[in-house]
Parts: structure tokens; C-alpha cells; sequence
């Protein structure tokens, strides 16, 4: 069975040209097929503060009303998508950026409202494996905005760790698949104040005690979730890291 890489890029990678750039040099350089997912939070926040326009996070995800599917739209689907295509094609990757509407990749339910209204957030429903099936032997690397459909017109705003998480596993019957999340951090830290305190290996009861002492929060709670998900359903390892340790054995190892 084929390799598939899922990579995952966001926080302040994204922010920085230069970190970016080596990042992409690096994704550019991963032998076999791959698919890129990226966030933009940051870029959203700073244009809404920008506009005027307040950001509501509850446990490090987005409240999306009506401005914010705009803003979020506008980021995530055409400044930080299309920036990275191009960099990654001067690299001599050919990279395709797209959204969860185009060739419906992914659909998605408007999260319904229980004690919080997220507003144009989307669960996902289902992602099309043989439309990206299509798209890798086609010699084509997909490159993911954070942006799903619910097939009525809607676009939607959707965690970035959860599409890598559900691309990841949505492809298991055909790849061989190896997630990777990367941002600015090492790892997962036992001590967010040292940036050397690398958990080497992070398994679920581990994990259970992080989080209740307080160590592991905010939006490293929505990647570790998704993280244990995928390892259930199939995919064969899971690697959180630093940007720039991508072809590296480096950062936190999960295991169920």
C-alpha cells in the first residue's frame, strides 16, 4: 500500500514569510503523495480587528457569525490558500488549492446550537476519498482551506485539525496514512513556559491527566482530540511537531 502524508500547518508559521518558506521547502521535499491542510485563525483575528469586527473564541474555536464567514472565507479560501500554492509551485510542486465545496471534497451540518451557538461552523459529514483519489494520480497536491459546504450554498468555517483529522482517516482503505500536525511549538510541552519540556510520546490516559491539570488547553485540545481519533480509525502514526522538523523524527508521538 502507497504512502499518504496529511499535513497540517497553522499558528504562527503561517504569520511569518520566512518560516513559512522553509516550511513549504520542506513539504515541497516529502517524498510520495500529500495533501497540505492550513489554518489562518491568526490572519483572521488581526483582519477582523482590523475591520472592527470582535473575535469570540470558547475553547480555542471560532464563534462565525455572518461577518466572520466573510472574513474567514476571504483569508483562509484566497490570501493564505492561494499564497501558498504559489510558493509551493515555485518549489516545483504542483499544488492545487481548494476549499470542502470544490469537487464537494467535504460536506458538512451547520453545528446545531446546544449551549453555545457557533454560528457557520460546520461538522463534517463526509469527505469524498475518491475525488482526492482523482486529484493524487492525477499528479496533482491538494492544498486545503479550512472551509467545508453544506451543499445548500453555504460555506462553512471548519477546524483545520478536524479536516486533517477526517481526510486522514477517510483515506485509510487506499494509503498507508501518516498524519502530521506542525506549528511554531516543538511538540505538545509538559510545561508551556519551557519550550525543551518535548512530550516524546503522549498516549490517551496521558493525555486525560494533561488536560485536567490544566497543561494541555485552548487549541491544543481540538488537535489532540482529533489526533486519538485518527489512530482508532486507522491511521498508522500521528506526529505533532515543529514546522521546520517535518522530515524529522522529532516532536510528540501518539499511541492509543
Amino acid at each position: 500500500m502507497e504512502k499518504l502524508f496529511v499535513v497540517k500547518v497553522g499558528g504562527a508559521v503561517l504569520e511569518d514569510t520566512k518560516t513559512l518558506d522553509e516550511f513549504l521547502q520542506h513539504f515541497a521535499e516529502l517524498e510520495g503523495n500529500k495533501i497540505l491542510i492550513h489554518g489562518g485563525g491568526r490572519s483572521a483575528t488581526q483582519l477582523s480587528t482590523r475591520l472592527g469586527i470582535e473575535t469570540k473564541m470558547i475553547d480555542g474555536r471560532r464563534i462565525t457569525d455572518e461577518e466572520t464567514i466573510s472574513i474567514v472565507t476571504m483569508v483562509y479560501g484566497g490570501l493564505i490558500n492561494k499564497k501558498t500554492v504559489a510558493v509551493l509551485q515555485s518549489k516545483n510542486c504542483n499544488a492545487l488549492g481548494l476549499t470542502g465545496a470544490d469537487m464537494n471534497l467535504i460536506t458538512a451540518i451547520k453545528r446545531p446550537v446546544k449551549d453555545i451557538d457557533y454560528g457557520f461552523v460546520g461538522d463534517i459529514v463526509k469527505v469524498d476519498n475518491n475525488a482526492f483519489n482523482i486529484l493524487i494520480n492525477a499528479g496533482f497536491v491538494p492544498i486545503i482551506a479550512p472551509l467545508t459546504h453544506d451543499k445548500k450554498g453555504q460555506l462553512l468555517n471548519t477546524n483545520a485539525d478536524t479536516i486533517a483529522s477526517s481526510i486522514s482517516t477517510a483515506m485509510v482503505n487506499q494509503f498507508d496514512v501518516s498524519l502530521i500536525y506542525c506549528f511554531e511549538k516543538e511538540g505538545v510541552l509538559s510545561d508551556p513556559e519551557n519550550e525543551l519540556s518535548v512530550i516524546s510520546e503522549l498516549n490517551r490516559n496521558d493525555y486525560q491527566q494533561y488536560l485536567a491539570s490544566g497543561v494541555i488547553h485552548s487549541g491544543m485540545i481540538p488537535k489532540l482530540d482529533n489526533s486519538f481519533k485518527a489512530l482508532e480509525l486507522g491511521v498508522k502514526s500521528v506526529v505533532i511537531t515543529n514546522a521546520n522538523s517535518l522530515n524529522s523524527k522529532k516532536g510528540t508521538h501518539l499511541t492509543l
